[in-house]
This record gives structure tokens, sequence and C-alpha cells, in this order.
């Protein structure tokens, strides 16, 4: 069993068919056996229990699970059984989803070092009165830091590249670059357009 196909990302619907996250594969399947989601079949949306998705073969060039008695299709879309709520946009500021709304990139220079190259630069400095939020932080190159100092940008003749703001939650996988072609039958194209990750 690969745990690469274990890790892929499986788009988790809620029962009105909203997107409210994403799940991996091992994740998912376990929600499959445990009766508290179906798979959803992308081409003809087709829900499928964990004995009726099992029986089915994986097509030529999809990715499936081994297993001692039979191959098992990698599900793309689950739809929970219980759950109608659809997700609140709000994405938990940390360190890790500041990199994903800037891109890895220094919001003054443009410059993208390495994570290990860079900062979280308050706009308005804490020293001034500025606080740890989404509309006040943004990365900033070692250099850039050094040279803003505890100073706003007009102070320290710098230009910001865009305001920081607060991101609007998209249910994307965190850890792979895979697009999964299936999920837009279910996701707005503006889904696609921002990575943040959701902090659990």
């Amino acid at each position: 069993m690969s745990c690469g196909v274990l890790e892929r990302p499986t788009l988790v619907l809620n029962r009105l068919w909203q997107p409210v996250h994403v799940a991996t594969v091992a994740r998912s399947l376990t929600m499959l056996w445990n009766e508290s989601a179906f798979v959803v079949d992308p081409d003809d949306f087709q829900q499928y229990t964990w004995a009726d998705w099992a029986r089915l073969s994986p097509r030529e060039g999809e990715p499936f699970i081994r297993t001692v008695s039979f191959h098992l299709r990698v599900p793309e879309v689950l739809t929970l059984r219980q759950h109608d709520r659809p997700r609140q946009n709000a994405v938990t500021f940390s360190r890790r989803n500041v990199f994903k709304r800037d891109h890895s990139t220094c919001q003054y220079c443009g410059e993208r070092p390495g994570s290990e190259e860079l900062t979280i630069d308050h706009v308005l400095p804490r020293a001034q009165g500025g606080t740890t939020t989404w509309e006040n932080c943004v990365l900033a190159c070692v250099a850039c830091n050094a040279r803003k100092a505890n100073r706003t940008p007009e102070q320290a003749g710098m230009r910001l590249r865009r305001p920081p703001f607060r991101p609007a939650w998209k249910p994307l996988y965190h850890a792979s670059n895979i697009r999964i072609a299936s999920w837009s039958r279910f996701l707005s194209e503006a889904y696609w357009n921002v990575s943040i990750e959701e902090s659990h």
C-alpha cells in the first residue's frame, strides 16, 4: 500500500454538497468505513458506500490502493451523511498561513530567499502599538526587516507590494501541488486562486 496514495487529498462536502474541508485518502477511507460519508463519483454524481465502492475496479491510469484481495479506487470526493452546516470563512492566524498568503515572498522587495531568510514583520511596529493580526503582519526578508526596524513603511521610506489582508478559507490541500480535476465540478474557480491551510 503506497503511503503517497494514502496522503493524496480528498474533497469533503457536507450534505448540501458544499465544500467543508479536505482530508487525506487515509482519513476519507476511515470515514467511508465508519459510515459517516459516501464516496461521490464525480462523473455521474452517484454515491457509494464502502461495500459498493470496494466492488468497483480502478479505471486505467487512475491511482488505487492494493490490498491482499483487491484493488481499491482512490476516492476524490466524499459527502458527509450528517453534517450540513457550511464552513465558516475564517483562517487561523499562524506563521505557516502567513507564508501561504504571501507566497513565501518578501512583501517589500519581492524576493523569495527561502523560509529561513524570511520573518514576520509588523507593518505598524509593536513598539508603536501594532498588533499581531492578519491586517498588520507580512513576510519580510531579513535585510528588509533590518532596514525597516521599528518604523512604519512610510517612516522607513519603503513600500509594501500589497496591503496585508485576512484571507478567506479555501479547501485546498496544504501539502501538495496536486490539482484534482474532478473538484472543479464542486468548487468555483475562486477556490483555486488562494491556497490557505486551515490550522487544526
